[in-house]
């Protein structure tokens, strides 16, 4: 795999992964046909929503939202600055034009929605929410702000696979499962997800008239699929929309199964190595763990922490590096990368501090307590 001693990720994966694998490749079918729609029905069944299309990835779920819901050339879709750029890329794929948020703060590197409300114009037509790490943005307060506006509210889910909207004072959505709240979202099965599949994705949705677009948008706008013809429920078949190819195959769809079933034990292991390396870092001057309050409502997908500056965070990273131990950064801000920077970006500057003192430590559910304190004490080091 690597010489690192420490890994930033690792596959959860055995028996049955194998088993799922070799059950596909006996049945000689690899295109999309029943493991893919018994994966849709098992990811629908845990979100609690009535619509489920898995795809080729995150983002071509993405474009999908974006096209489903009709957003295109001469719209503007509000989303973080801080974020994985698939988002962002998708909104001009469409036609759309990207318009930059910040963060609420350094504890809370979700959305700010007081920031996106001074965003929105008369070309406004969509928000993006971002679950950073796993950790739900304010939903109440989205929900809200877009029914005000008219808007559609669009969740990247990507981070967020089982986890729940949790507010305090137990207002509406409470207890709604992340990627189930807004119009429709997207998630990642990459391999660094908590359902990790190599590719793949999954759009979700409560609205029939988008499910309808996306079915047609996601394979080529066939009515008909190869497996439909296969067993003879169809004969021919007709192109209603102008589609694309981003069908997920039988392979992937296993794998995806196994892993759905395998999600809520590995997220509480994930979230149990996160209390435990808020407990090891949290004496260390100067070093700040985002929703360290929070542990019990995320899903666990990142451990991050801020170093004191960015000198600390360069002296911490090149140190863990030194032990073997891997690092990243999630993420550079987007609306400093050249490719976006033609679009003028608001204030994001508590975006761009994030990102100057952010560090991605190892988790994985197969990590070892044994593993997080050698992480943690290579940052004691430093410190």
């Amino acid at each position: 795999m690597s010489d690192w001693i420490i890994p930033l990720s690792d596959l959860d994966y055995g028996k049955e992964e194998l088993a799922a694998a070799q059950r596909v490749i006996l049945s000689k079918w690899l295109s999309m046909g029943p493991e893919v729609q018994a994966f849709e029905n098992e990811f629908a069944a845990m979100q609690g929503v009535r619509h489920a299309f898995a795809c080729s990835n995150a983002t071509a779920g993405l474009h999908l939202a974006f096209l489903g819901l009709g957003l295109g050339p001469g719209d503007e879709i509000i989303q973080p600055a801080l974020n994985f750029v698939a988002t962002a890329n998708m909104t001009v794929a469409s036609g759309a034009t990207p318009v930059f948020a910040d963060i609420s703060s350094l504890e809370d590197p979700t959305l700010d929605p007081a920031c996106v409300e001074r965003l929105i114009t008369p070309r406004t037509k969509a928000v993006v929410v971002m679950h950073y790490g796993g950790n739900l943005c304010q939903m109440a307060a989205f929900q809200e702000l877009c029914n005000r506006h008219k808007l559609a509210l669009i969740e990247d889910a990507c981070h967020a696979i089982g986890a729940r909207f949790h507010d305090p004072q137990q207002r509406p959505p409470h207890g709604l499962m992340a990627g189930s709240i807004g119009d429709i979202s997207a998630f990642s099965f990459f391999s660094n997800k908590n359902i990790a599949t190599g590719e793949g994705g999954m759009v979700v949705t409560n609205r029939g008239n988008i499910a309808e677009r996306i079915r047609l948008l996601r394979s080529h706008g066939m009515t008909t699929l190869t497996w439909d013809r296969h067993k003879g429920h169809a004969s021919s078949y007709e192109v209603a929309a102008n589609g694309y190819n981003y069908r997920l195959d039988e392979l992937h769809a296993a794998l995806g199964r196994v892993q759905l079933a395998k999600l809520p034990g590995n997220n509480e292991r994930r979230r149990r190595l996160l209390s435990l390396y808020v407990e090891k870092l949290r004496s260390l001057s100067g070093w700040l763990v985002p929703f360290s309050q929070n542990i019990a409502h995320t899903s666990g997908h990142l451990m991050v922490a801020l170093a004191p500056s960015p000198e600390a965070r360069a002296e911490a990273v090149l140190k863990l590096r030194e032990a073997r131990i891997q690092t990243s950064l999630h993420y550079p801000c987007i609306s400093d990368f050249q490719a976006f920077t033609r679009w003028k970006a608001s204030a994001v500057e508590k975006s761009r501090e994030f990102t100057s003192r952010a560090i991605t430590l190892p988790l994985f559910p197969t990590m070892t307590e044994a593993q997080v304190a050698s992480v943690c004490s290579v940052i004691q080091q430093t410190s």
